[in-house]
C-alpha cells in the first residue's frame, strides 16, 4: 500500500502528466454521459424490457458491452466506436493490394496524415449504413419504443448517431494526442468495465449459483486474468553484442565487445488489436440476421450464434490470421538488422545484414504461432464455459476471458506503461539535472522494442 501511495504521489507531482490524466478522465466522462442520453423520441424503458425477455447472448449483448450499455438503452452513443474500427480494417486491408494507399503509407506523417482523413470519411460511410439498421432492426421493431417514425425522426436519428459517431472517434483522437495515449482502446474499455459490476452481480444473484461454486469462478477468473497478463508481457529476448567504443586521438575506435544486451521480441506484439478485428467482421453475420429476409438462413443463423462452434471456430482461425497479419506490418525484421548494423551491434553468431534479418524473421514466426493460439483460445473462452455450464449467467461469460478480458488487460497494462514511461522521463531529467545519473544494466537495445 506504501508504494501504492507513493506511486499516487509521484504522479500528482508530474505536472505535464497530472494534465494528460486529467484531459483523458475530462473525455471518458464526457463518453460516459453521452451513453446516457437517449435518442429524442425513444422509449428507452420498452427496449430495456424487450432486451429483458429475450435474455442474454447474440448481438445486443455483444454490442452493449463494447458500448458501456449504450446499445441497449438507444444512446446517442449505442453504435460506439465500432464503425472507425471497421474502417480502421478496410484501410489496412486496401493497404495491402491498392497502389495509392501503399505509396501513402511510404510518405511518413504526411501519408498518415492522407489516411486517416480517408478513414474519418469512411467511417461517415459505414454509420450511415449502420444507423438505419440499428434503428429499424432494435428500435422500430419494439412496440412502443417509438410513439411516431416519422421521415424526421428517421433524418435526426441518423444524423444524431452519426454525428455521435464522429464525436468518439474526436475523443478518441484528443485522448491519443492529449492524453495518456490509445484513445480508441481506451474507449472500448471503459464501456466494457461500466459493464462489469452488474455482470458479476447477476451471475451471483442466479438461481443455480451457491455461495461456494461463486468463489471457485472468482478464483477462475483471476487464473485466466493471470495467463493474459503473462501473454501480453511474455517477450523472447535476442541476445545482442554491443560494441564498446574507445576514444583514440581524433577518432573513436572499436575495441571488442563491452556489454551484451538483447532485443525484446513480444510473444503477442500484436496486442488486441486482432481481436478489435476479428469481432468487428464477425459483427457482420450478427448484423445480417437481423434483416427479416435473412433471419432463415442457416449459414448465418451458425455463424451468429455466440456460443455456436462454427461462429467460434472461425472467430478463432480470424483472431490466429490476424496477429500475423498486424504482426507483419507493425515489426520489421529489416529495420532492426539495419538499425542494428548502424550502431555496430550484432547478434552472435549470426551475420550482419540480411543473415540477420532472416534470423530475426525465423524467431518472430515461431514466437509469433503459439501467441496466436493462446490468444484465440482465451478468445473463445466465454463460449466453452458458459456451454459447459461452468459460468450460468451470460453476461458474466462474457468476461471470463474472451475480448473483454484481453482488451481490458491489453489497454491497462499499455496505460500503465505510459504513465511509467512519464514517471521515468521526469526521474532522468533531475537526474540530469543533479548530475547524478547511472548507467542501467541489462535493458534492451534503444529502438528494438519492438
Amino acid at each position: 500500500m506504501g508504494r501504492f501511495l507513493k506511486k499516487l504521489r509521484d504522479i500528482w507531482a508530474h505536472e505535464e502528466l497530472r494534465k494528460r490524466l486529467g484531459i483523458t478522465f475530462g473525455f471518458i466522462l464526457v463518453y460516459r454521459i453521452g451513453s446516457f442520453i437517449v435518442i429524442p423520441g425513444v422509449d428507452s424503458d420498452a427496449l430495456q424490457e424487450q432486451m429483458s425477455a429475450l435474455g442474454g447472448g447474440g448481438l445486443g449483448s455483444i454490442l452493449s458491452l463494447f458500448t458501456g450499455g449504450a446499445f441497449s438503452r438507444a444512446s446517442i452513443f449505442a453504435l460506439g466506436i465500432m464503425p472507425y474500427i471497421s474502417a480502421s480494417i478496410i484501410m489496412q486491408l486496401m493497404g495491402l493490394a491498392v497502389p495509392t494507399i501503399q505509396k501513402m503509407q511510404s510518405e511518413g506523417e504526411s501519408g498518415r496524415k492522407k489516411i486517416n482523413q480517408w478513414t474519418r470519411f469512411l467511417t461517415i460511410a459505414i454509420t450511415l449504413v449502420q444507423a438505419p439498421g440499428y434503428l429499424a432492426s432494435t428500435v422500430v421493431s419494439v412496440p412502443g419504443a417509438v410513439a411516431d417514425p416519422s421521415s424526421f425522426w428517421w433524418f435526426s436519428a441518423v444524423l444524431i448517431l452519426t454525428s455521435s459517431t464522429l464525436l468518439i472517434m474526436y475523443l478518441g483522437e484528443r485522448i491519443t494526442e492529449r492524453g495518456v495515449g490509445n484513445g480508441i482502446s481506451l474507449l472500448i474499455m471503459i464501456g466494457i468495465i461500466a459493464t462489469f459490476p452488474q455482470a458479476i452481480i447477476q451471475e451471483f444473484n442466479h438461481p443455480n449459483t451457491n455461495f461456494f461454486f461463486f468463489l471457485v469462478e472468482i478464483a477462475a477468473l483471476l487464473v485466466v486474468i493471470g495467463l493474459s497478463v503473462a501473454l501480453v508481457q511474455a517477450v523472447r529476448r535476442v541476445p545482442v553484442e554491443m560494441t564498446r567504443l574507445t576514444a583514440n586521438p581524433g577518432s573513436f575506435m572499436p575495441q571488442g565487445a563491452a556489454a551484451r544486451s538483447y532485443i525484446p521480441l513480444k510473444v503477442n506484439s500484436s496486442g488486441v488489436m486482432p481481436i478489435i478485428f476479428a469481432q468487428a467482421i464477425m459483427f457482420v453475420p450478427l448484423y445480417l440476421t437481423q434483416n427479416e429476409s435473412l433471419a432463415d438462413n442457416e449459414v448465418l443463423i451458425a455463424l451468429g450464434d455466440f456460443n455456436g462452434l462454427w461462429y467460434n471456430l472461425l472467430f478463432f482461425i480470424m483472431i490466429v490470421a490476424f496477429t500475423y497479419f498486424y504482426t507483419a506490418i507493425t515489426v520489421n525484421p529489416q529495420q532492426m538488422s539495419d538499425d542494428l548494423k548502424r550502431q555496430n551491434n550484432f547478434v552472435p553468431g549470426v551475420k550482419p545484414g540480411r543473415p540477420t534479418m532472416e534470423f530475426l524473421d525465423n524467431v518472430i514466426s515461431k514466437i509469433t504461432l503459439p501467441g496466436a493460439i493462446f490468444l484465440g483460445l482465451i478468445a473463445i473462452l466465454p463460449a466453452i464455459v458458459f456451454t459447459m455450464g461452468l459460468t450460468h449467467a451470460q453476461a458474466f461469460s462474457i468476461f471470463f476471458g474472451g475480448t473483454s478480458l484481453l482488451i481490458m488487460v491489453g489497454v491497462i497494462l499499455d496505460t500503465l506503461q505510459q504513465i511509467e514511461s512519464y514517471l521515468l522521463s521526469r526521474q532522468y531529467d533531475s537526474l540530469m539535472e543533479s548530475g547524478k545519473l547511472r548507467g542501467r544494466q541489462g535493458t534492451s537495445v534503444s529502438g528494438m522494442a519492438g
